[in-house]
């Protein structure tokens, strides 16, 4: 007779919330090190920012700084300056010396001037300046995304020189993100470049001069569309940046600007949902309801602005109360046609292909694309209308409406964000409350108008 197997014990979930607590509570420091180390970064970060700020003051005052430095690059740019400000300059010094140089521009530009000075007064003289001039530098920019390491040699040195240093132990090599050598000239200015394949090509005492090519460079001013163009038109992994006599001033990687378009598509993204900068639920809940307020705030004033149309048709509202069931709906359907005409001019304009100049051509464009939609989505609404409530002027009326405020809405949703940009206003924010409003009133004011014109033969 055989015995079963008994089934085997199943182990229970680690709880590393709990755990990570018990090392912050014991000051383990190798037990910290060893549970974080089990994780992603992103998940590491997660469980830190689960605790109350003191704890994550206690987390970041025991790691050791190349973890610690991890972790703050990994974090958002707002969650990562308070984890730093918070910090002891001494403590807080360690963990930006672990961080590449734009990093810890990003951070300390961020920081308040006399928690920024206590840390720049602890940091590497050399290392401090490069910070300063980093921080000067618009964000979105060349200079602003660039960082000063830079893998450079002189016209008069030789392949073996490079060679040698590529064969040592440098710790920069980590920062410089694939660079090639760069050729600099007595003035520190770019005069070329040299491939691997130039030098593994090449006798050992060939001067450099004699291999190099000339370089691609761009302007600290640069914008992230010209930056995009140019990593588009050649397949680098870093473009050296000069200031505006020829020097150089650092090398912006191709990750770089991927990271600053992508941050830069979500927080247009989020800006047009009333979010303003980086939120996150870790941080201080009065902040983030601040935020929101200033533009929920904002949204009722237009509402009632919106609101005073339909006063002014009390009568008609009352006369014909079928009209009141398809108000949201010729708003509301006006306003996602209107938001497609907005989504499409602001990539446009991220992508440098139209410029507030073009308006009257997008405008054309979208015009048309608004008669063709506006058409069909009146007639079918229309349709509802007549079959729902029994009247084909009602119909009419709604249909009509509908259309109007179709071609109205893609042609202001078009429009404004270039109207926008013109005037130096932020499009990715101001367009969709603009768009909202006038589409809102607009719907209410075309079926109230008309339904009040044609009430004899609808009531």
């Amino acid at each position: 007779m055989s015995v079963a197997n008994p089934e085997p014990e199943l182990e229970e979930p680690v709880d590393i919330h709990a755990r990570i607590r018990d090392a912050i509570e014991t000051d383990d420091v190798d037990g910290l090190e060893a549970l974080l180390a089990t994780l992603t970064l992103s998940d590491a970060l997660r469980e830190i920012l689960q605790f109350p700020p003191k704890e994550r003051d206690r987390v970041f005052g025991m790691l050791h700084a190349d973890r610690a430095a991890e972790l703050i690059n990994e974090a958002p740019n707002e969650i990562a300056v308070e984890l730093v400000e918070r910090l002891e300059a001494g403590t807080a010094v360690h963990i930006i010396d672990e961080l590449d140089s734009d990093v810890q521009a990003d951070v300390i530009g961020e920081l308040s001037d006399e928690d920024a000075e206590a840390i720049l007064a602890e940091m590497d003289e050399q290392d401090a300046a490069d910070v300063r001039r980093l921080v000067s530098y618009d964000d979105g920019t060349a200079g602003g995304l660039m960082i000063a390491e830079a893998f450079t040699f002189h016209e008069g040195d030789t392949v073996g020189q490079v060679l040698r240093r590529l064969a040592s132990d440098d710790e920069d090599f980590e920062r410089y993100r694939g660079q090639h050598p760069y050729i600099l000239d007595a003035g520190e200015r770019p005069v070329g470049v040299v491939s691997l394949r130039g030098l593994l090509t090449s006798k050992r005492s060939a001067p450099l001069s004699g291999i190099m090519t000339p370089p691609i460079t761009v302007s600290t001013g640069a914008s992230l569309d010209e930056l995009r163009d140019v990593f588009d038109r050649h397949a680098f992994l870093g473009i050296p940046v000069v200031e505006a006599d020829g020097r150089l001033a650092g090398v912006v990687s191709r990750s770089a600007m991927d990271e600053a378009v992508l941050e830069k598509a979500e927080s247009d993204g989020l800006k047009r949902q009333g979010v303003v900068g980086d939120e996150l639920r870790s941080m201080p809940t009065l902040l983030r309801a601040r935020r929101r307020l200033a533009w929920l705030s904002t949204n009722i004033v237009l509402n009632i602005i919106a609101a005073c149309v339909i006063s002014a048709y009390e009568e008609t509202l009352t006369a014909i109360i079928a009209i009141a069931v398809f108000l949201p709906m010729v708003s509301d359907m006006s306003g996602c046609s209107g938001n497609q005409a907005v989504a499409v001019t602001m990539r446009e304009l991220s992508l440098g292909l139209v410029k507030p100049i073009d308006a009257f051509r997008v405008w054309a464009k979208e015009a048309s694309v608004g008669v063709l939609n506006g058409v069909v989505l009146g007639i079918l609404i229309g349709l509802v209308a007549w079959v729902w409530k029994g009247n084909a002027v009602l119909g009419a009326v709604i249909g009509f409406a509908l259309a109007l405020n179709t071609i109205l809405a893609v042609s202001i949703g078009g429009v404004v964000p270039l109207l926008l940009k013109r005037f130096g206003q932020d499009p990715a924010a101001a367009s969709g409350p603009l768009l909202t409003t006038i589409t809102d009133m607009a719907g209410f004011f075309l079926v109230l108008s008309l339904a009040s014109a044609f009430m004899p033969w609808m009531v």
